[in-house]
């Protein structure tokens, strides 16, 4: 379990990590989500005793992790997969790891086939793809079978089997009753990988709640609408409450706070025939950008 209370990070007059409280629980998947500049690595390195916090704590099963001796039999990390030695072999540099938190030789070999890099195993990472460094990050995250896992942009650069066994790694991880947390700047990834989501911007507390609850409180649901009369069928819907939006198309219209059936219904009782109405839900990824709009650091078309 990661607990985390008030914490705070500033730099001079910049504030990276504003007053954050959450908690990270063991079983479950946890997206980390935030823009890009909200916080996201900082607050993980403070996790990992690798940046001190201005203000607030973060304990790692009650603990600081700086307080832990062999640190990767508690906890695991991938924070960046090009921060490696080029000229090693991935052999020799999970041995250097292992051998410097007591754990098992033996244990190299067995990441390293966990991962898919059992046969580049003796190549020097230099060679290596982002892909290929993202799966050695990962095996390096692995080597001492910690219960907790943090992942920083663990997707970045694999393909999509990559992807998929990245996903079902995490959910096995979870299910074995480890702590997971992965941070991610996509939604829509985390659409398919987490179980709950801590969303920041800005360095502060956005949302902390399940992905069903997210998506229950944050997705809009509305119905598209296309009818030859449609002024007429826009002021019957407007009197009923609805706020009606003019579509691209001349007679299409997108209706919210009404649903399709009782449109239907309405334009039944007036004589209004309809052309199309169809029940649409925006995605989570759309929901996510609507929410964290006003803490994106750099916008496109920013002059600044």
């Amino acid at each position: 379990m990661i607990e985390i209370e008030r914490l705070t990070k500033r730099y001079g007059a910049t504030t990276a990590v504003d007053q954050l409280t959450f908690t990270v629980r063991p079983g479950t998947v946890t997206g980390f989500l935030g823009p890009n500049g909200a916080g996201k690595s900082t607050t993980l390195r403070m996790i990992l005793g690798l940046h001190t916090p201005t203000e607030g704590s973060v304990t790692v099963d009650g603990v600081p992790f700086a307080d832990r001796p062999r640190g990767l039999r508690h906890v695991g990390a991938l924070l960046d997969a090009q921060d490696v030695h080029g000229g090693r072999s991935a052999r020799a540099h999970l041995s250097a790891l292992a051998r410097g938190n007591r754990i098992p030789l033996r244990r190299v070999d067995e990441v390293l086939a966990e991962v898919g890099l059992g046969k580049a195993a003796g190549r020097r990472i230099g060679g290596y793809s982002l892909g290929m460094k993202q799966r050695l990050g990962i095996a390096g995250a692995l080597l001492g079978d910690p219960p907790v896992l943090l992942f920083d942009e663990p997707l970045n650069g694999l393909d999509p089997e990559g992807v998929l066994w990245v996903r079902g790694l995490f959910r096995r991880l979870a299910e074995e009753g480890r702590t997971v947390f992965v941070s991610s700047h996509m939604m829509a990834e985390m659409e398919h990988t987490a179980d709950r989501l801590v969303v920041i911007g800005r360095g502060r507390l956005i949302a902390d709640e399940s992905l069903a609850e997210f998506s229950a409180r944050n997705a809009v649901t509305s119905v598209a609408v296309r009818a030859p009369e449609l002024p007429s069928l826009a002021e019957v819907l407007r009197a009923e409450g609805a706020a009606v939006r003019q579509a691209q198309e001349p007679d299409g219209a997108v209706v919210t706070g009404l649903p399709a059936a009782r449109i239907g219904e309405l334009a039944l009782r007036h004589g209004l025939v309809l052309h199309e109405l169809a029940t649409r839900t925006s995605s989570l990824e759309s929901a996510f950008m609507s929410l964290t709009a006003d803490s994106v650091e750099y916008l496109a078309g920013d002059a600044r």
